[in-house]
């Protein structure tokens, strides 16, 4: 289950969620296309997040860092979709400047998260899934029942399916708690607890600008959708069963 879009564009141009995209994408390049295997360990050791270290009192630094940094394509891609659902939407509401400190709040949310989950790891965090996370708990909050078009595939079919925001996230949030418990925590490949983290940071920091709209009044005026027209994608609504794979 993979959200690829929401109903909702934003109203305006949503400059810091594009230059972010643009920093994250550029910074990936800057290092990920020049160095062999050995070189990008040692690059993720010095600048990714190094609970041990950071413990130690050394690299306090890569808690921003970190969060400018991804270890594949496919860790760069996914981050960066995420982010472009999310972030514009929330942008709107926030400001530009709220918006950017938000998100790197609960970027130094998340990596607090993974520390207390593991302050003697030596393995390093990178990605700006934490803060992206964030931008997610915002988005639960003040915008609970738009909708987001998420790709589900069943083994040999997939289809798109409109489902509200609430229901996306809320899923998401509990799989990473899920995981995080069930996981062994040093080692792990994925950091579920800078993921929970950053989204609890999100969700409170956007909790005064949802105070101030009139709580559950904004949620009345809007029905929980972002406040301009929703755009209708004909392939959310079609009647078509399947779309099956080619072997």
């Amino acid at each position: 289950m993979f959200p690829i879009r929401d109903h909702n564009p934003s109203g305006r141009t949503a400059y810091v969620t594009i230059a972010l995209v643009a920093v994250n994408i550029l910074v990936f390049l800057g290092y990920f296309l020049s160095k062999n295997d050995f070189q990008l360990d040692v690059f993720f050791r010095t600048w990714g997040l190094v609970p041990a270290r950071v413990m130690a009192g050394e690299g306090i630094e890569t808690l921003f860092t970190s969060m400018f940094l991804h270890g594949g394509w496919a860790h760069l891609a996914g981050n960066m979709l995420f982010l472009w659902i999310f972030g514009d939407n929330l942008e709107e509401e926030m400001g530009h400047f709220g918006f950017l400190v938000l998100y790197l709040a609960a970027g130094l949310a998340a990596g607090a998260a993974q520390i207390a989950s593991g302050p003697g790891s030596p393995v390093p965090m990178v990605g700006a899934s934490g803060a992206i996370a964030g931008v997610m708990g915002g988005y639960l909050l003040l915008f609970p029942r738009a909708k987001v078009d998420v790709l589900v595939i069943f083994l040999i079919f997939f289809r798109i399916f409109a489902i509200p925001a609430w229901i996306v996230l809320g899923v998401w949030f509990a799989l990473q708690l899920v995981s995080g418990a069930s996981s062994p925590g040093i080692g792990d490949v994925v950091a579920y607890w800078a993921h929970a983290g950053g989204f609890l940071g999100g969700l409170a920091l956007t909790l005064p600008v949802w105070l101030r709209r009139g709580a559950k009044g904004y949620w009345r005026a809007t029905e929980g959708h972002p406040p301009h027209p929703e755009t209708q994608f004909l392939a959310a609504r079609s009647n078509v069963p399947l779309i099956r794979r080619r072997s």
